[in-house]
């Protein structure tokens, strides 16, 4: 791991993923591709559970404009995928999330990425102000 990798202690959230078999190619590792989903795994489930997100009836969507992900080392089944998450930016209806994806119990980190939601009104889809109670759970992980 070089010395501009973040670690651990650069993350203020975290969810364990178990990984699948299914995840697994041909190599023998997880597919770059599942990265993806981890990253939206930890997104979507700690805006549900902090910031009330509703999914079915919200008045605003959040709607991926932006994605990215760097492979540092291979991460392999049956591993729990340990996915931390910050705040790189919180704009007026925008907002950047980082995540780091770690094997449990390593401190070096397999994979870093990004994705940036731009939040639209539901109905005319335009972009509309970050909800407050959303904006008060994303503070905490403004890095």
């Amino acid at each position: 791991m070089t010395d501009s990798l973040p670690g651990r202690d650069q993350y203020r959230h975290f969810l364990p993923v178990q990984s699948r078999w299914n995840d697994m190619d041909k190599y023998g590792h997880v597919n770059n591709m599942v990265y993806y989903g981890y990253f939206d795994t930890v997104v979507t489930d700690y805006l549900i559970r902090q910031a009330g997100l509703d999914t079915d009836a919200g008045e605003s969507i959040g709607l991926v404009v932006e994605s990215h992900c760097n492979y540092h080392k291979p991460v392999a089944f049956p591993a729990v995928i340990d996915c931390g998450l910050r705040v790189g930016k919180l704009g007026r209806s925008s907002v950047r999330y980082e995540i780091g994806v770690f094997a449990h119990g390593d401190d070096d980190i397999a994979a870093t990425g990004h994705f940036v939601h731009v939040y639209v009104d539901r109905a005319s889809m335009r972009p509309t102000p970050i909800a407050a109670d959303m904006r008060a759970a994303l503070e905490p992980l403004v890095v």
